[in-house]
């Protein structure tokens, strides 16, 4: 495993990391705690030191089963988590700030996270959503500040919405914010235009989320894909969405060779290739996604000629999606 420092934090962070979302038993099917045990416990023996969940997912459920994991280890471990929306909406509207994170709903949701965990500290706690609107309204900030003055926050993050890798940049030029977790894969290479340079510049950290596109990425999603109804992809890949994907991703193989054998090999070395990335957080719900996502952490990147046909898989979706 290779490390990486996430940003003005200094913390060294390994470059692959863990998404424990798919954990938490919502929303997702397939795995249950005691294989998610088993894979956390592995992706730790093998060099992991980075996880993030959320208070959301699975009602804390996944918090819950990362803590009692990391507690039962003697490696130290980074965990980050975040703070829903209070109005439960995503992604984030332009609303007033006291209907989505109110200074008290900040402080209540922390301690429910710290709770879960069954840590004193939390390494850094993001807003799940964003709207840059609130940027500059101080009753967000002064809530995390005061819980970082009492030791039960470390650093502070923001959880970007999807598909809007602008949609913080005031609030990272506040001074205030230490890591952005935003999506970035082989479709979404968005975030390369704007937000990296910006992070780059003032020492952010950049937690990668969705590298594989919720599995389109990955091979796996076919035109005749079902998923039972109650698991987000049924949401997700819902209409033509998975012929766009297949159609996508069958072009895609052409590119295969000695710099990435496999699909899911590529998109991992993609999204680490970006030296603004401080570490990629795929969602592993099983021992066999550990070892195939760690192997890709041995410091190659993919070469300039390889990233630059990549280019041509940049897929603006925010008319088409």
């Amino acid at each position: 495993m290779k490390y990486r420092t996430l940003g003005r934090t200094g913390i060294e962070v390994s470059e692959v990391g863990y998404g424990a979302w798919g954990i938490g038993g919502v929303q997702w099917t397939g795995g249950d705690d005691d294989e998610a045990r088993q894979a956390l416990n592995l992706a730790i023996d093998q060099g992991l030191n980075f996880i993030d969940t959320a208070l959301a997912y699975g009602g804390g459920h996944s918090e819950e089963l990362v803590g009692e994991v990391a507690r039962s280890r003697s490696e130290q471990i980074t965990i980050a988590t975040k703070i829903p929306p209070k109005n439960l909406t995503w992604p984030a509207q332009p609303v007033p700030l006291e209907q989505v994170f109110p200074a008290d709903y900040i402080i209540e949701c922390t301690e429910k996270s710290l709770r879960n965990l069954g840590v004193e500290t939390i390494d850094l706690q993001q807003l799940h959503v964003w709207h840059d609107n609130w940027a500059e309204q101080p009753e967000w900030i002064e809530a995390l500040l005061k819980l970082r003055e009492q030791g039960k926050v470390r650093y502070i993050g923001i959880s970007i919405n999807d598909y809007q890798p602008t949609n913080v940049i005031k609030a990272l030029r506040t001074g205030h914010i230490d890591a952005v977790q935003v999506i970035y894969n082989l479709f979404e290479q968005a975030p390369q235009d704007e937000l990296y340079p910006v992070c780059q510049e003032l020492n952010i950290g950049v937690l990668a989320r969705v590298p594989f596109d919720e599995g389109g990425l990955t091979g796996a999603i076919k035109p005749d894909t079902v998923f039972p109804q109650d698991d987000f992809r049924s949401w997700f890949f819902r209409g033509d969405r998975k012929q766009k994907v297949f159609d996508r991703v069958e072009k895609l193989k052409a590119l295969l060779g000695e710099e990435a054998a496999t699909l899911p090999e590529l998109a991992l070395r993609f999204t680490l290739s970006h030296d603004a990335v401080s570490t990629v957080i795929p969602g592993m719900r099983s021992t066999k996604h550990v070892t195939a996502n760690i192997a890709c952490s041995d410091g190659r990147k993919l070469s300039s000629e390889l990233l630059e046909r990549l280019k041509d898989f940049a897929w603006d979706r925010t008319g088409d999606w």
